[in-house]
């Protein structure tokens, strides 16, 4: 069940230097200001289904989401993830054209979708950072393909906590950069939903991992990378190629 947040200030937004806002001066986003509002959802809760009506789109806050889409047999295959400052919905369409899930614990930002897209037309540092996202998401959707499909089981859990890593650090304005840490927020089970790995091999993954010194771990889900040579090394990545995101 969705829930309204106490009202937030977007100066204080954690997103607020990667989400869809990111570029626009205080006027624009005050015209944003009357037009948002912010839903709260627990791990395993449906945001969306695909082919519903969209009355809003959406920027991540915290937390994170899955894309997935069910075949006719009912089989569902997740198409990939949405972490803090992804963009959930697309001006233009009314229909959802994915399910999106909350992960864990997830929040977001919504824009009333009729306004936003009157905005676009008279804002266009939206209009601008929004075809940004685009064609990042068209990437991100690129690398996810080559993660679940040719990569060892390995190379799967490196290549997913790298990219958590990055984001991590875009989102707090930092390079990522040796020692750098983060809070893991999926579960290991959630890992091996979204891989296409069983739970045994993903705790052996990362066990392995750990042995050989690639991270550590502080608790249940606090993760520390020593060397982001070393972990980008077992990604199966080329670490002169273009960025994870």
């Amino acid at each position: 069940m969705e829930m309204a947040l106490d009202t937030k200030e977007c100066w204080n937004c954690p997103i607020k230097h990667q989400a869809v806002c990111a570029r626009c001066e205080p006027d624009e986003l005050a015209r944003l200001e009357d037009i948002k509002y912010y839903r709260n959802y627990e791990a395993g809760q449906p945001v969306i289904w695909s082919g519903d009506h969209m009355e809003f789109v959406a920027s991540v806050v915290t937390g994170i989401a899955s894309l997935s889409q069910t075949m006719e047999d009912g089989r569902t295959q997740m198409v990939g993830l949405l972490l803090p400052s992804d963009f959930i919905g697309r001006p233009g369409r009314d229909s959802a054209p994915f399910d999106v899930v909350a992960v864990s614990d997830l929040t977001i930002c919504c824009f009333r979708k009729k306004p936003f897209e009157e905005l676009m037309t008279t804002t266009p540092h939206i209009g601008a950072r929004l075809l940004e996202m685009t064609l990042d998401e068209l990437d991100s959707a690129r690398e996810w393909m080559l993660v679940l499909g040719r990569k060892t089981a390995r190379e799967k859990i490196a290549s997913l906590l790298a990219i958590i890593a990055r984001r991590d650090a875009a989102l707090k304005k930092h390079a990522p950069k040796d020692g750098m840490y983060f809070d893991l927020p999926l579960t290991r089970e959630a890992m091996a939903d979204y891989l296409g790995l069983t739970l045994e091999t993903v705790s052996r993954q990362i066990s392995a991992l750990k042995k050989a010194g690639i991270i550590e771990l502080d608790g249940k889900r606090k993760v520390v990378i020593p060397s982001l040579e070393l972990l980008i090394n077992e990604t199966g990545d080329d670490m002169d190629g273009g960025p994870i995101v």
